[in-house]
């Protein structure tokens, strides 16, 4: 079965790579994780700034009524309901998801740098025109400028960290990410309150313009950041050269350089297949548990029900009837919560392994999901307001929420579709897996309020119901992948007791895709 899979993975490992943690990978891996915190605070100043009431005053008014009580009585549940809201919030993850597969080309053809450095330009640029924005139109144009960006950074960024990242500490290194997108959020968070304190109305506009750092920094930073051996071999480059590289990378000169270097380039087939990596993905047999991780493991991801939270977290509590300040005060508290949980995940995730913290991050967000629904449905209705203490335990469970994802769905779900793809359909597979979350959260955000309006406290049913379906699927399908080297990840699937039969040869394929995996060999 599926839980059996560390004495798998030693037996994989066939020799350890030589190296240790450099100074050198830290720092360019810290550079590499402006993009998590880019993505971060993109998602956590956008329930901040749209439950500010000056920004809903400029361009939402009639939201702006309903808090406050002005033209017909709504539900609690229905203040916020607003297509043209979602639209701000959902615009940018559109934009993102339509760049994807343009950012898979650049990353592949020319490397993990050169993407990440039209991601920091583009979110620069649409940071820019989003805080000086006069009409909704420009503030709109502003948040597809920002998801072009994210789209190329979500593309590159996860990539590079595990191309980078020793084998014994990828899983740290690359839940770095979603370090950073916590971190990001919270910093959003800090200056959504703090820019609402703001007199004159245009504490949004900091908001807004606060992204443009972080992203310039992440320009800058990518014109001097080495690029990652594995992609320097898919594009040819000289062994040498790539070896040197390799060798300042891990820290040492021994013969494990030697032998990551010939997993790297036996993995690399050929550039005809790093040309067709996405008709790979979706054609050969052998791919088809990649294919099934790429595309389910971000759609999990997504109805955990976090980015709803995440979103509109300020909105939510002043659904329940929280002031403004309130609201945000709480979500930055919440948030608090999120980093810790995610430095918990990076010192955990390489000695408990990828499947334990699914699991148990995955039953403690539907106990909680099923408690605010619990605690929703029971006292606020349509025109009743919760206790202060009701209001609080909303708030604790809501932190004990985020924790269980910021632990487990968060980082993994960026970590596993990172690692587990061969180099030929690598950056294909990234695409797909960066597509499937786009869109998963483009119609999260332009559908909640709605379903929030009609579903009310069933909406966090809804939520949990899906956790317990990701929680068998990682539980029975997902195979452990904890301390094996990226170019032999591959081998693991043909040992699980579902996915072997899909890993044999094709009939028909030839060198040029690659031999499949002798299953009797292994």
């Amino acid at each position: 079965m599926a839980s059996a899979a560390a004495p798998e993975i030693q037996e994989l490992i066939h020799h350890p790579y030589d190296g240790r943690v450099t100074s050198f990978v830290v720092l360019s891996c810290v550079t590499a994780c402006l993009g998590g915190i880019i993505f971060g605070y993109d998602i956590g100043v956008t329930g901040g700034v749209t439950s500010m009431d000056a920004f809903l005053e400029r361009f939402f008014p009639e939201v702006y009524r309903r808090m406050h009580g002005g033209g017909e009585r709504v539900s609690n549940y229905c203040r916020f309901d607003s297509q043209l809201l979602t639209a701000f919030t959902s615009s940018l993850y559109v934009a993102g998801l339509a760049t994807t597969f343009l950012a898979s080309h650049v990353t592949a053809r020319r490397g993990r740098r050169a993407s990440m450095l039209v991601a920091g330009a583009a979110i620069a640029a649409g940071a820019t025109v989003g805080a000086s924005a006069a009409g909704l139109a420009t503030v709109i144009l502003g948040r597809v400028l920002l998801g072009v960006g994210v789209g190329f950074g979500n593309q590159a960024v996860p990539l590079y960290l595990s191309e980078m990242a020793p084998p014994s500490r990828r899983g740290a290194f690359s839940n770095g990410f979603q370090l950073c997108v916590s971190v990001g959020a919270f910093v959003a968070q800090l200056i959504n309150f703090g820019a609402e304190k703001i007199a004159g109305g245009w504490g949004w506009r900091v908001s807004l313009a606060v992204a443009a750092v972080p992203a310039t920094f992440l320009a800058v930073g990518a014109v001097f950041l080495p690029e990652t051996p594995n992609s320097l071999v898919q594009q040819g480059e000289d062994h040498g050269k790539v070896r040197a590289l390799l060798s300042k990378i891990r820290g040492s000169d021994g013969t494990g350089v030697d032998d990551e270097l010939d997993d790297i380039v036996a993995a690399d087939r050929c550039k005809v297949t790093a040309r067709r990596g996405l008709t790979l993905m979706l054609t050969r047999r052998r791919y088809r548990p990649q294919l099934v991780m790429a595309v389910m493991i971000p759609f999990f991801q997504q109805m955990t029900g976090i980015n709803a939270i995440a979103f509109y977290a300020p909105v939510l509590l002043r659904t329940v009837g929280m002031g403004e300040s309130a609201a945000l005060l709480a979500v930055v508290i919440k948030q608090v919560v999120g980093v810790g949980a995610t430095l918990a995940s990076m010192l955990a995730v390489d000695r408990f392994g990828r499947r334990t913290l699914f699991l148990a991050g995955g039953a403690q967000m539907v106990v909680s999901q099923l408690l605010i629904g619990a605690i929703m449905a029971a006292q606020l209705g349509d025109d009743g307001e919760l206790s202060q203490a009701s209001a609080l335990l909303l708030i604790a469970l809501v932190a004990v929420y985020v924790a269980g994802f910021a632990w487990s769905w968060g980082p993994l779900g960026w970590l596993v579709p990172s690692e587990i793809f061969p180099l030929e359909v690598r950056s294909a597979g990234q695409s797909i897996a960066v597509a499937v979350n786009f869109l998963l959260t483009t119609a999260v955000a332009q559908s909640f309020l709605a379903m929030l309006c009609h579903m009310k406290a069933g909406i966090f049913f809804f939520f949990a119901a899906w956790l317990v379906a990701m929680t068998a699927f990682v539980y029975l399908l997902l195979p452990e992948t904890k301390g094996l080297p990226i170019e032999q990840v591959g081998k693991l699937w043909a040992r699980h007791w579902f996915w072997r039969r899909f890993v044999v040869p094709d009939s028909g394929d030839g060198e040029e895709e690659g031999a499949a995996i002798d299953v009797d060999k292994l």
